[in-house]
């Protein structure tokens, strides 16, 4: 069996074999031939769970265990820890042991890169990120890398922290030419930028995407993962088609769309986008709106892209 670290799990996860194979799981979960039941989450004391995410299909299974223990700073240790152990569907022989968070990092940014390949028009140029946090700056790679973004605005309630942010940013892709520029959240909201994504990357109980987006901007939300947590606007999902990366998990976890009382039968799984199935996305709405929750047949999906390059 093989065991990766984080830097080695990265290496293994590249954006242009995880996206396709995202894709691809998409796809089938959507079509039953993935099983992938929601997570089972077990409470370990007040501040800290245990996360259990399968994911089977017939040629690959993975398991995510996951612990988050929120008060892990003062022992010098990451909120989040865990991994993802893959083995052969067919005979359970363990093939390899993957760094979890880095693998949630790169599958979540992923999702969102094939988010934006299957519903914006044109490959994105510049792009606004909500948020300062691991998965804010697993999203900024991620556009530089797969589509050659080199615009970006940063919006989060620290100044400083924003700062820092765009220019950590802009030095990890000094040869790309990067133009980061921090924004405030009033400025966001008054003067929103001509801009091709809008990003959440949050934990806000409160909506952070404005309501009034120009037709053209893709609007993404990925950090609101529980019912209590909104990124979107209400009345924004009243105008827009919503695409998510899985209904039955967004019904229990997507708080903007929970709170916002939508209509579940108008929402679509992007798997089923992907495989042509069901009505064709209404062009008369503008911009569709793409909600992520994350789900197991994402790490199966990484899982494969890893088997594929411990095989060459």
């Amino acid at each position: 069996m093989h065991i990766l670290d984080a830097q080695q799990t990265a290496d293994a996860l590249p954006f242009d074999r995880l996206v396709p194979a995202l894709a691809r799981a998409a796809q089938e979960y959507s079509g039953g031939q993935i099983t992938a039941p929601d997570r089972q989450v077990v409470p370990i004391d007040a501040a800290s769970v245990l996360l259990s995410m399968p994911a089977v299909s017939p040629d690959l299974s993975v398991t995510k265990l996951i612990t988050v223990h929120a008060d892990n700073a003062r022992h010098g240790l990451p909120v989040i820890q865990g991994e993802v152990v893959v083995f052969e569907t067919q005979t359970g022989r363990r093939i390899a042991l993957l760094h979890g968070p880095t693998v949630t990092a790169r599958r979540t940014a992923a999702m969102t890169l094939l988010g934006i390949q299957t519903l914006a028009p044109a490959r994105p140029k510049s792009a606004l990120l909500i948020g300062t946090g691991v998965q804010s700056a697993a999203h900024a790679d991620a556009l530089v890398e797969y589509f050659g973004v080199t615009q970006f605005w940063i919006v989060a309630r620290d100044i400083a922290r924003t700062q820092a942010f765009c220019s950590e940013l802009s030095t990890r892709h000094i040869e790309r030419g990067i133009v980061a520029s921090p924004l405030s959240a009033d400025a966001m909201q008054n003067d929103l930028p001509a801009t091709d994504v809008l990003i959440a990357l949050t934990t806000s109980r409160t909506a952070v995407i404005p309501a009034r987006l120009a037709p053209h901007t893709l609007a993404i939300g990925v950090g609101a993962f529980k019912p209590d947590m909104v990124e979107f606007p209400a009345s924004l999902l009243a105008e827009r088609t919503i695409v998510v990366d899985d209904v039955e998990g967004a019904r229990h976890e997507a708080g903007d769309l929970i709170q916002a009382g939508v209509d579940w039968s108008r929402v679509r799984n992007i798997g089923d986008v992907l495989a042509g199935r069901g009505e064709p996305l209404p062009l008369d709405r503008g911009m569709p709106v793409f909600k992520t929750v994350g789900q197991a047949s994402w790490d199966l999906a990484a899982a494969r892209v890893v088997r594929d390059m411990l095989q060459t």
